[in-house]
């Protein structure tokens, strides 16, 4: 079965353009001109869909606001951004909602077919995939230190405030909520949470981490649930009495 490609384009010449090339490479394409569509379409059956190619600026809902909603249903549908909005905080955003890849435009033609190509590698054809659910279903619920944790809400409090945490921060700390106590390396979560080769060379999640000890640790500088066990990799511990004999050293 061919792959099947939704791309979601406003502006006609790129929607044609893409359909006639990704056709001619063997793809099965829709095209979507509107957020809103879009959207209908992947909350009815994500599952229809091997690779999302979406807009950012778009007529309804925006390309950021489609991929947080499908990152809540579907966490394995690849998306590749396809956007003018060349900003390294525009990027930074739509990986932070949860995208694969971005490119901007004007594109190379070869270098997005060579990236369609990688996505689909990476994430194989999903037909005997079971039906996606928001994040995982091990963990619903956590309250360590001063924090608060709902998955299933999405609802996060510290000290009775709430706080709003990106689709990658939530995604990482239920990750450390699942493997509380192990010590797990960068390379783990870089292939679990990321979904990308463990063997990147890539500081997100240090990055991250920082982030996460920002919004969770009372000393961010001295944490005592994200610890970083020196040459190994990461462990969460709910209860910080329990850190006192870990060695804790930032990169």
């Amino acid at each position: 079965m061919k792959p099947r490609i939704l791309v979601v384009e406003d502006e006609t010449h790129i929607a044609q353009g893409l359909k006639y090339n990704l056709e001619a490479e063997g793809y099965k394409v829709s095209l979507v001109d509107t957020g809103t569509t879009a959207m209908k379409l992947l909350e009815n059956d994500s599952q229809a869909y091997d690779l999302l190619i979406l807009d950012l600026m778009l007529p309804g809902v925006s390309g950021y606001t489609i991929c947080e909603k499908l990152r809540q249903i579907d966490q394995s549908l690849p998306i590749l951004i396809l956007s003018a909005r060349s900003l390294a905080e525009d990027r930074a955003r739509g990986f932070d909602v949860g995208a694969n890849q971005y490119l901007n435009k004007p594109f190379d033609l070869d270098e997005l077919l060579a990236r369609v190509r990688n996505l689909l590698r990476l994430h194989p054809k999903r037909e005997n995939a079971p039906k996606p659910k928001p994040l995982s279903t091990k963990v619903t619920e956590i309250q360590f230190g001063r924090a608060s944790v709902n998955f299933e809400t999405y609802q996060v409090t510290v000290d009775g405030r709430d706080v709003k945490l990106t689709h990658k921060e939530l995604s990482l700390l239920r990750y450390f909520v699942e493997n509380q106590g192990r010590v797990i390396s960068r390379q783990e979560l870089l292939t679990e949470v990321w979904d990308v080769s463990g063997e990147m060379q890539t500081r997100s999640v240090d990055q991250f981490l920082l982030r996460l000890r920002k919004t969770f640790e009372i000393d961010p500088a001295n944490p005592k649930h994200f610890l970083t066990i020196r040459d190994v990799g990461y462990r969460f511990v709910p209860n910080s009495s329990e850190a006192e004999d870990s060695t804790v050293a930032d990169h």
